[in-house]
């Protein structure tokens, strides 16, 4: 159906008149007339009872008139809103994220991010596949590597490196390796070397594994290899972001790591002045420089 021709339906209506709705759209009588006339056509309908003092609606064109004045107040709603969100932060943001980080770092800290921003809604999309963000499968991504679709806007937030971790309990029982030749004699938690991950944290994993280990748990995130750390199941492969909120943790073997892996943030260029988009990125960035004082204050001691 012609949208043209509903919007000048809808001013007729409302008007009562040709020549009342024609001022208000800038249109001739004439003009007007045409497109009522047409659309009365494509409908095989009369919308219009022609009288002397104006036109009054037929039963079909009170049925079209109710659903022409829903849709002016759904327009006037969302141009509202739209005005709105120049100050405004509301609707929903698609986030997509690694398992990992989005279980460990960023959900616990979204409590924060709700004070700030309670109208706009998260949905946080966690998995390994790289989602589609110019087809909007997402709106915002944050990656361990560089994203390189086209026609996104780009920020490096931070590095992170894969280190060894384990309890003061699993160690305490088991004592602490000197060397890396003697993590064959604990148990290795490591992501499976057949899961999505960063080949960082599989380079070192496959490193490890030249020392003779003997018993291990896989697990195919990192959450997972966090939850055995703590259940002092054993030493655990782990991004190193994960120290901030588990002081308590041990690093083992601290000369041993991965090499960098980068952490990007990226949306669609359309989404370059996006208020919800801008609100997240400034949100993640600015968690991310209290992230890097804290670990710089808990490597100080």
């Amino acid at each position: 159906m012609d949208w043209d021709k509903l919007r000048i339906f809808h001013a007729v209506a409302d008007a009562g008149s040709l020549t009342h709705a024609g001022d208000s759209l800038h249109l001739s009588q004439s003009a007007v007339s045409r497109q009522i006339r047409a659309l009365e056509e494509s409908l095989d309908t009369t919308l219009f009872h022609r009288h002397a003092r104006g036109l009054i609606l037929t039963e079909q064109g009170e049925l079209l008139f109710d659903a022409t004045q829903a849709m002016s107040k759904r327009i006037d709603a969302a141009t509202a809103r739209i005005h709105d969100s120049e100050e405004e932060v509301f609707g929903e943001l698609k986030v997509t994220t690694t398992q990992g980080f989005g279980a460990i770092w960023l959900a616990p800290r979204l409590a924060k991010f709700y004070e700030q921003y309670p109208d706009l809604n998260i949905d946080l999309m966690l998995e390994e596949r790289v989602l589609d963000l110019p087809m909007r499968e997402a709106d915002v991504a944050i990656r361990m590597k560089e994203p390189s679709q086209a026609d996104l806007v780009r920020k490096k937030l931070m590095a992170v490196r894969m280190r060894m971790y384990a309890s003061p309990d699993y160690l305490a029982a088991h004592g602490t390796p000197q060397s890396i030749e003697e993590i064959g004699k604990h148990r290795l938690i490591c992501q499976k070397s057949s899961a999505a991950q960063v080949a960082a944290g599989s380079e070192l994993v496959q490193k490890l594994l030249t020392h003779d280990v003997k018993s291990m748990l896989t697990v195919n995130n990192y959450f997972g290899v966090l939850q055995g750390v703590i259940s002092n199941l054993g030493i655990g492969v782990l991004p190193d972001y994960i120290i901030e909120d588990f002081p308590t943790m041990v690093r083992v073997l601290p000369d041993v790591e991965s090499v960098e892996v980068p952490v990007f943030l990226a949306y669609p260029e359309e989404l370059r002045q996006s208020k919800r988009v801008a609100a997240f990125r400034d949100f993640v960035q600015d968690e991310i420089k209290l992230h890097r004082k804290s670990l710089r204050a808990l490597q100080n001691g």
